[in-house]
């Protein structure tokens, strides 16, 4: 299967507009991001949320992903483990229904996690966008929603792309406006 079909209008598809130029898209507005997984929802792709405000550590961000995501007993809780273990996710050996659309990884509230552990939040943004880039040569939609409280925040680029504000809120006025 095509990752999405080239001869489809795309002009409404909101996860080909997610996905075109970067795996993470950023929110901030709350009824924003979840008017798209609404959408991505009633399309049939797997929508995961994971609350990421309260993670002050790695630890907690393991054991939400791990526990969300159904990793096997044996994870070993560090970045080059979840890195394999979303490899097994993009297989489909756990954590995503093969009969889902597409996957759609939700963090909310990830700038506190940002702000706490600067540099595992920006790591695990690159293993997202690096096994999203994975499971597309399979024909698999995987990407990842990633929602702020912070209307400046930024992130270094991921996968060799940028993480970018979703196409709702890309102008800072958007986004900055009272």
């Amino acid at each position: 299967m095509n990752a999405f079909d080239s001869e489809a209008d795309l002009s409404q598809d909101r996860a080909f507009h997610l996905v075109v130029n970067t795996a993470v898209s950023l929110f901030y507005r709350r009824q924003v991001l979840d008017g798209t997984i609404t959408w991505l929802a009633e399309r049939g792709y797997q929508v995961t949320i994971l609350d990421a405000s309260s993670w002050s550590s790695t630890t907690d961000m393991h054991g939400a992903i791990s526990e969300a995501l159904d990793f096997p007993n044996y994870y070993g809780r560090n970045l080059d483990a979840l890195n394999d273990c979303l490899r097994d996710v993009i297989s489909h050996d756990y954590g995503w229904d093969a009969n889902a659309t597409g996957f759609a990884l939700v963090f909310i509230g990830y700038d506190a996690f940002a702000l706490a552990c600067p540099v595992p939040a920006q790591a695990l943004l690159d293993i997202i966008a690096q096994r999203s880039r994975e499971a597309a040569l399979f024909g698999n939609r995987m990407f990842s929603l990633v929602q702020s409280n912070d209307p400046r925040i930024r992130f270094d680029p991921v996968g060799a792309t940028p993480v970018l504000w979703n196409d709702r809120e890309w102008l800072d006025s958007t986004r900055l406006a009272p």
